[in-house]
C-alpha cells in the first residue's frame, strides 16, 4: 500500500484519487508518521431492479375514496 504524507496528498488530492480509481490500489495518509486516513476504491455496481413482484395491489385506486376512509387509523 502506498503511503503519503498529508502535505503532499494535499497538493496532489485529484491525481492520487484518480489513481485509486483507475488502479485500484490503496493509499495510506500519514500526519507526522502517523496513519490518519486510508484511501480505497469502491466498488460500485449499479444495480437493476426489476420492479415486477415488488407492487401490492390494495384496492380500487380510481374510485373516490368514502368520507369514513379519510382519516387514518379508522
Amino acid at each position: 500500500m502506498e503511503t503519503l504524507p498529508i502535505s503532499k496528498f494535499k497538493a496532489t488530492c485529484l491525481a492520487v484519487l484518480e489513481d485509486v480509481r483507475k488502479q485500484k490500489k490503496r493509499v495510506l495518509i500519514t500526519k507526522k508518521r502517523e496513519p490518519i486516513a486510508e484511501i480505497a476504491p469502491v466498488d460500485y455496481q449499479k444495480e437493476e431492479i426489476a420492479l415486477i413482484d415488488t407492487v401490492t395491489f390494495l384496492g380500487d385506486i380510481i374510485s373516490p375514496v368514502a368520507e369514513d376512509e379519510w382519516e387514518i387509523g379508522r
